[in-house]
């Protein structure tokens, strides 16, 4: 009783594998109704026979046995009717509470599954969810329960519901059900909730679960969804061999379309290898995820081989076998030997699609042979051969690619004419082909049909308009893209940041600049530590010097010296003079030697402004303790004053200094 969903060789398409619990419950209760009535019908005439005789028989003419019989099978034809009738009752009210409340009592966990069934049959999806929080609520539910709801309501459940379903069952023996267990897996991987599905097979396990192999073959699946999902695959099989599970040939081709997709053909190789040496014959799919392995990398004598192998085995390769061998052939440079099985793939009737003719363009594109290419697009526009327009992208990229803009705008118009439907990836690539081409309308209108189509800008979206605003000087344009790019959970480039923040420098748009680089500085990539310097002069230069002062506080050792003492410098000039001692405190800090200028500077902001005689006092009870002393212009300049800030206190200040001065210079 195995239910999974699994991939098995092919990343164009999927295999599954079913659990009768689940995926043939139609059937089953087909049976069980059938059943049902054949007994109910035998009941109902060995009931008429006997009401017949009984009342042509005195009870004291029965046996004893005779009369128990009797009434026992009359009780059970009664409750079963009534049943049946409660069954009724509830499928076909109107008020379904109100026929729970009068109903549900005498309703067996069997009957309120057929009436679950029943429900999902007739795709009354807002009465399966009322109906199972019911048999919740009363406790009339088993694995059968919860898997039928699964299994209808699985597309409007989201992931927080199905794990909040698991954790809040009750009963140990329904919640360590392996097959219940599976369904649920299952459904988060059909979700691709990878993460969440192993933290949750975790849990289900300290929880008491004993998986099967189909528990593994499912989260198997899921890894080949995820990046570096080949780590996570290979911990899944020491787990499964450590239970001492076997691997079944589901499994190997689940590891086998793993190891493909994350380019290990060696590993691949390894699995194939070892299924065959435990007695398994490898079948098309799994032929087809080494193959595809092979294809990463290009290894056409492998590839070779494996297809000879796999002929002598009596397979016969499909289209896709085929289609991914030229795969093979067009990494490996192999272009004669790809024009060759292009041409027996459309001998076999296999390259009635775009895909064969796509591989073989882009491989001769991305090798510089963008004629060859183009004859390709050509040859396959000329044949019919159906396509959703990939071919143009694939050709639209490499003209952008070769710098041939002109090519590429009027293939992006083509394809406007000739198709009436987009996707991302085709926006995305007409809007770089017009960005290239600087046709700015054609930018404005290939916008204006995203946002009518409402399909959201991706990553590429945003990262080609900036790229485009920047190159004609719209660097406002630039910043409030690269904002809406990160409002929409994107997190640019570090070489994109920088090269717009000296832009936006440039044209005196410092604050401007400052976002950009807290943008990439409170992401989740590591920034290089030279923008810190960077943003600082750009900040510097626009006297924004309380943003200056926290990037120097924070980041004052990958900052050179001559720059923080031009922030010092700049600072002691005309920064928020109640930052001044804070500032003064940073720089020593940070290591940095601060100088008798600094020192006169400040006192003479503090001249300037004599309210501010506190601060002016504790900078100098501060420096003694630091190794700092005024020099004598500048105590002459604080004498001078001193009528400003109250001569005794000052004399007396001064003195303080100059005795700690000489008490720490003394030996």
């Amino acid at each position: 009783m195995e239910m999974s969903v699994l991939g098995i060789g092919l990343p164009q398409g999927i295999v599954f594998r079913y659990s009768p619990l689940f995926s043939s419950s139609s059937s089953s209760s087909s049976v069980l109704n059938s059943s049902a009535t054949r007994n109910a019908g035998s009941q109902r005439v060995s009931t008429t026979a006997l009401t017949g005789e009984i009342a042509q028989t005195n009870d004291a003419q029965l046996p004893s046995g005779s009369r128990s019989r009797i009434k026992v099978q009359n009780r059970a034809s009664k409750s079963h009717n009534t049943r049946q009738a409660a069954m009724m009752e509830v499928q076909q009210s109107s008020d379904l509470d109100s026929a729970l409340t009068r109903a549900g009592e005498m309703l067996k966990v069997r009957d309120l599954n057929a009436i679950l069934h029943h429900f999902g049959k007739l795709n009354r999806l807002q009465d399966i969810p009322q109906l199972f929080v019911w048999m919740q609520e009363n406790r009339k539910l088993d694995v059968t329960s919860y898997i039928s709801y699964i299994k209808f309501m699985g597309n409007k459940l989201d992931t927080a519901k199905m794990v909040e379903i698991y954790n809040n069952i009750q009963d140990e023996a329904i919640k360590n059900n392996v097959y219940l267990c599976n369904s649920i897996l299952s459904f988060l991987i059909r979700k691709r909730k990878f993460d969440i599905s192993i933290k949750l097979f975790q849990k289900m396990k300290e929880d008491g679960l004993i998986p099967d192999v189909v528990t593994y073959s499912t989260l198997l699946a899921g890894s080949t969804k995820v990046k570096d999902g080949y780590p996570k695959a290979l911990e899944l099989i020491q787990d499964l061999q450590h239970r001492r599970l076997h691997m079944d040939d589901v499994i190997y081709g689940a590891i086998l379309a793993v190891c493909a997709s994350n380019s290990k053909w060696e590993e691949a190789e390894f699995y194939f290898n070892q299924m065959k040496d435990d007695g398994l014959s490898p079948n098309v799919y799994h032929y087809s995820s080494l193959l595809n392995a092979y294809s990463v990398c290009g290894n056409y004598q492998k590839a070779d081989k494996l297809i000879r192998d796999m002929k002598s085995a009596g397979l016969v390769p499909n289209k896709v076998i085929l289609t991914t061998l030229l795969k093979v052939y067009v990494r490996g440079g192999l272009f004669d030997k790809s024009r060759e099985l292009l041409t027996e793939l459309e001998s076999l009737g296999y390259a009635e699609d775009e895909m064969p003719y796509c591989s073989l363009m882009d491989g001769l594109a991305k090798a510089g042979q963008m004629h060859e290419a183009k004859l390709i697009f050509d040859e396959m526009r000329k044949k019919g051969v159906k396509s959703d327009g990939f071919a143009h992208s694939i050709m639209i990229s490499a003209f952008c690619r070769s710098k041939l803009f002109e090519e590429a705008k009027l293939l992006a118009n083509d394809f406007e004419t000739t198709y009436n439907k987009y996707d991302l990836v085709m926006l995305n690539t007409m809007l770089c082909a017009y960005c290239r081409a600087g046709e700015m309308e054609s930018v404005m209108q290939t916008l204006k049909k995203m946002d009518g189509l409402a399909i959201s800008p991706s990553y590429n979206t945003f990262h080609i308009l900036i790229r485009y605003f920047s190159k004609e000087k719209m660097y406002l344009l630039a910043y409030r893209t690269m904002k809406d790019m990160h409002s929409k959970g994107h997190q640019p480039a570090e070489e994109l940041c920088s090269s717009l923040m000296s832009d936006l420098g440039m044209i005196k748009a410092h604050s401007e600049a400052f976002s950009v680089y807290n943008i990439l500085k409170y992401g989740k990539r590591t920034m290089c530590k030279a923008l810190h310097e960077k943003i600082l002069h750009i900040l510097l230069a626009g006297q924004l010097l309380k943003d200056a002062y926290v990037v120097v506080k924070d980041n004052a050792a990958f900052i050179s010296r001559p720059a923080i003492k031009k922030f010092a410098t700049a600072f002691m000039k005309s920064g928020n003079i109640n930052m001044i001692n804070d500032v003064m405190k940073t720089l020593h800090g940070c290591g940095h030697k601060i100088d008798k200028d600094l020192f006169q500077m400040a006192v003479s902001r503090y001249i300037d402004q004599p309210e501010k005689k506190a601060l002016l006092l504790q900078l100098l009870q501060w420096m003694p303790g630091q190794g700092y002393v005024v020099d004598s212009s500048t105590r002459n300049l604080i004498l001078k004053n001193s009528h400003l800030f109250g001569r005794q206190l000052i004399a007396e200040v001064l003195s303080n200094q100059h005795i700690k001065s000489k008490a720490q210079n003394s030996p």
